[in-house]
């Protein structure tokens, strides 16, 4: 059986369980991912949609689209971030912290061109995004 984990919003009025395991797991450095989060980098984790459920307060779930990419989901109630639907590319970003009992094992980082908090970690470093998601798949010196 799949291994399952619960989260919530802030305030707890909104619930999310994923299912399974993540596709991937790393650091956004985009400029949106960091207005957003208001914080330097975002921990994603990213799911198949059919393996996220939102079980409580799907009523109070907002949701902001700034561009076709990304539509951002959020508690209306506390205003707390919840998850991320990535359409074009088939997948669900529900924030590592809005999950804490799924160990995140982070394996790259994305729009690292874009970054204003240098990471040496030794994970690769894209320009971008990877080439099968529509991004040059160009790795950055660390």
């Amino acid at each position: 059986m799949a291994e399952t984990h619960r989260g919530a919003c802030f305030c707890g009025a909104v619930e999310v369980e994923v299912t399974g395991a993540p596709e991937a797991m790393g650091y956004c450095h985009c400029a949106s991912c960091r207005s957003w989060s208001a914080g330097p980098v975002n921990a994603f984790t990213l799911w198949k949609p059919e393996a996220v459920k939102i079980t409580k307060g799907e009523d109070k779930l907002g949701r902001y689209a700034k561009t076709e990419m990304s539509i951002r989901r959020f508690c209306t109630e506390c205003g707390g971030h919840v998850l991320t639907e990535h359409p074009p590319l088939g997948l669900t970003d529900v924030y590592a912290a809005t999950i804490p009992t799924v160990t995140f094992v982070p394996g790259v980082h994305v729009n690292y061109a874009e970054t204003v908090l240098p990471m040496k970690d030794g994970l690769p470093k894209l320009h971008d995004f990877p080439a099968e998601f529509g991004g040059s798949g160009e790795v950055m010196a660390e």
